[in-house]
């Protein structure tokens, strides 16, 4: 290799590269405690951001399809008709906002209306019948005693030591009592930062969302004035491909979830298992948890329907695992591995690496993550493919 500038260059480089990384891993912990305070200190934009994300996708489908305003020929007269048309269209982009919050607060507020008559509902159920339910588990452990005497006899044979017990617990609030007040203390204060800076993000959504074109010119502007024209039109379309995946898996997964609601719905007002809507409602909500999010609707169900019926209990967790294979088999792979242009196998792949690592947020994230590394892989695969000249017999 000939030592000309370029190459002297890239050495040094290299050189450099190597000298960070290495000076990153001996002082990984101050590294890593550096990044954690620029999380926090960016974290309401961060927010602001995710936000701005999840309600583009309505507010871009009003402003589309919906709020459709023809800019109107300039004329001399001008009518009222033209001034009001003029003022829609100006008026278009914080409209569609504003139509985007009352849908999804429409949403939550019917889920709400649904949900809060079951719950207090359930609660008188469950008031009436908790007695019930303690008389049955007494008389179940009598007639299990009866049958099993040597079971009383060992129940018998264990000595508590009620004043060690009591000892050891005022010894232990003793101890940690001030740590656990602290812990409270931090935890409180925590809410509270999360709370305001849940605001901040809100806001800045807001002005993200007004002034997207705006910011996206300036981003690229920068861009162009920094790094190389094509590295630049690179990143343009990974970013705009990246947009693409996340938005067509959260409408994907929204979907799912609605699916997976019905059929509950369904199922059980057909079998007339108690709660019925609020747990399909919950169920919905907690899929939009990729792959094992419904467990947790499951739970909860199984346990209203054991205080009222605990044969039903046992049947609608027979029911959850029949159509949790269903929808985790069939529905959720075509439904949002087809959103996100992801194989069936790599949906499955993508959750279970995903929640190994970072967990429920590592679902969410690595479905279309990986959705966006197949394509820029296959786009990669085909053009070194196509510059082999490799036969289409060979491969196929």
């Amino acid at each position: 290799m000939e030592l000309n500038k370029n190459n002297i260059k890239k050495i040094l480089l290299i050189a450099v590269i190597i000298i960070l990384i290495f000076l990153v891993l001996q002082n990984l912990g101050t590294v890593l405690n550096f990044l954690g305070l620029i999380i926090s200190l960016i974290s309401p934009f961060l927010i602001g951001l995710c936000i701005a994300f999840i309600l583009n996708c309505p507010m871009r489908f009003i402003e589309n399809k919906i709020l459709v305003f023809k800019k109107p020929e300039e004329s001399k007269n001008k009518n009222k008709f033209v001034k009001l048309k003029k003022f829609l269209i100006k008026i278009k982009r914080p409209l569609s906002l504003i139509l985007s919050l009352v849908f999804i607060l429409g949403i939550v507020f019917i889920v709400m209306f649904m949900i809060i008559p079951e719950i207090g509902e359930t609660i008188v159920i469950l008031k009436n019948s908790i007695p019930g339910f303690i008389t049955r588990t007494q008389d179940w452990y009598n007639n299990l005693v009866e049958k099993y005497p040597d079971i009383s006899n060992w129940l018998s044979e264990i000595n508590i030591d009620w004043n060690k017990v009591s000892d050891s617990v005022f010894s232990f609030l003793q101890n940690y009592g001030g740590n656990l007040l602290n812990s409270t203390v931090s935890a409180f204060a925590s809410i509270i930062g999360g709370v305001i800076n849940f605001i901040l993000g809100i806001f800045f959504a807001f002005y993200v969302l007004i002034q997207k074109e705006k910011l996206s010119c300036q981003i690229k502007k920068a861009m162009y004035s920094i790094l190389p024209e094509h590295i630049t039109d690179k990143i343009i379309e990974i970013g705009r491909l990246t947009n693409n995946t996340f938005s067509r898996f959260l409408s994907g997964q929204c979907c799912e979830a609605v699916i997976l609601g019905f059929m509950f719905f369904i199922t059980m007002t057909i079998f007339r298992f108690p709660y019925a809507l609020m747990i399909s409602v919950l169920i919905a909500f907690t899929a939009l948890i990729p792959i094992v999010g419904a467990f947790i609707g499951c739970i909860v169900g199984a346990f209203l329907i054991l205080i009222v019926d605990p044969v039903k209990a046992l049947w609608f967790v027979v029911m959850f695992l029949i159509l949790q294979q269903i929808e985790g088999n069939f529905i959720y792979p075509k439904v949002v591995g087809n959103s996100v242009g992801l194989p069936s196998i790599w949906v499955l792949v993508a959750v279970t690496i995903g929640g190994s690592v970072m967990g429920i947020t590592g679902m969410l994230i690595m479905i279309p993550l990986c959705s966006v590394l197949y394509a820029l892989f296959r786009e990669f695969v085909y053009k070194r493919i196509k510059k082999k000249r490799i036969p289409k017999n060979k491969y196929s």
